[in-house]
């Protein structure tokens, strides 16, 4: 699929697709039968990467973090004790931002009782 196609499947624009194959997240790949154009073209596998990078990105995670785990996942660069490495470091990450969370909305709600009994 081209990159229209691609930001329409998953919702994300263009531009930001074009910046996450800039970033080495993505890698779009050129018909080689055709000599007409510079287009790319995208597979399932994008959007997967794509569907990933999304939901990565909304927990916090940094563009080297989400490039980490995709080379983690995807790339043969790592031995499996690697991969595990990087996986479990992301884990521990995550752990710590879900707390980081839950004490967040705590106090959130120690403000909101506060108003209640007016003690604020």
């Amino acid at each position: 699929m081209l990159i229209n196609e691609l930001a329409k499947k998953t919702g994300i624009s263009t531009h930001t697709i074009r910046f996450y194959e800039k970033s080495g997240l993505i890698e779009g790949k050129q018909d080689a039968s055709i000599k007409s154009n510079n287009y790319f073209h995208y597979d399932e596998i994008t959007v997967e990467k794509l569907e990933f990078i999304k939901d990565a990105k909304s927990v916090g995670f940094t563009i080297k973090e989400i490039g980490q785990i995709i080379d983690a996942w995807y790339n043969q660069r790592y031995t499996k004790a690697q991969k595990l490495e990087i996986l479990d470091e992301k884990l521990i990450s995550l752990e710590q931002k879900m707390k980081e969370v839950k004490d967040m909305k705590n106090q959130l709600l120690q403000f909101k009782e506060d108003v209640v009994h007016d003690r604020c």
